[in-house]
């Protein structure tokens, strides 16, 4: 196959399913935006396009590698025990309220390890990558480019996402998206410089992990997930 992005022909390959699903949801997205005035409707009809595109995906997927086992929010397939995909609809709450900022999160664990990580927002059009070893990239307008963390040390220079429902917590200048893939993207490229969040499903943050280290971020999960630059200390 022709190469799409820079990376490996397995990256390409998890790419091309995601993008051969775009077209959908971007009708779904138009569907959505023509029900806000029943959200229950709204809500419903997501959930749908949701588990519809989980269904087309990993179809797909099974193409790279037949034998991988399946781990989404919703469903879990056991597979050869080696390898696993990964998927998530980030910021699916967004989506009910057509409102663009959701994004499919994919990754490939092999043998316990995140290999390769997808964020993808089909509406936005951006797709963030990475693959172990290899650095983290931004894919936009036929174009990659490789992503860093910001230099930001300083709390009160600091921009930082919060998923949180405590909000005493919130330090520093604050923003709140719904998508915490998005989120996590943001860190790596150093639009943001932090991200905290109450715990989340390993399926929405596996493939941010990934790319949050390798573009110099670090990441933590316990009581809170914590993703930061490096240097700014939380």
């Amino acid at each position: 196959m022709d190469l799409l992005i820079k990376g490996s022909t397995e990256l390409n390959k998890m790419f091309a399913a995601l993008d051969k699903t775009a077209s959908g949801l971007r009708h779904d997205f138009g569907e959505v935006e023509n029900l806000q005035q029943s959200l229950k409707g709204a809500r419903d009809f997501v959930t749908r396009a949701t588990k519809r595109i989980e269904e087309s995906i990993l179809d797909d997927l099974l193409l790279v590698r037949p034998s991988a086992g399946l781990l989404t929010p919703n469903m879990q397939r056991a597979g050869d025990g080696r390898d696993e995909f990964v998927l998530s609809v980030s910021g699916a709450a967004n989506f009910v309220r057509a409102n663009p900022n959701f994004a499919i999160s994919l990754a490939l664990r092999s043998n316990g390890e995140t290999k390769i990580a997808l964020i993808y927002a089909p509406i936005l059009d951006k797709l963030y990558y990475a693959e172990s070893d290899a650095g983290a990239c931004v894919f936009s307008a036929f174009h990659s480019t490789k992503i860093r963390v910001s230099q930001i040390a300083d709390i009160a220079d600091a921009m930082i996402a919060y998923n949180i429902s405590d909000n005493s917590k919130r330090v520093g200048d604050v923003r709140v998206s719904g998508c915490p893939a998005l989120d996590l993207a943001g860190v790596a490229s150093g639009k943001l410089d932090a991200f905290v969040s109450d715990p989340l499903d390993y399926a929405e943050i596996a493939a941010g992990e990934l790319i949050v280290r390798e573009s110099g971020g670090q990441i933590s999960s316990g009581a809170e997930l914590i993703a930061t630059n490096g240097h700014i200390e939380l």
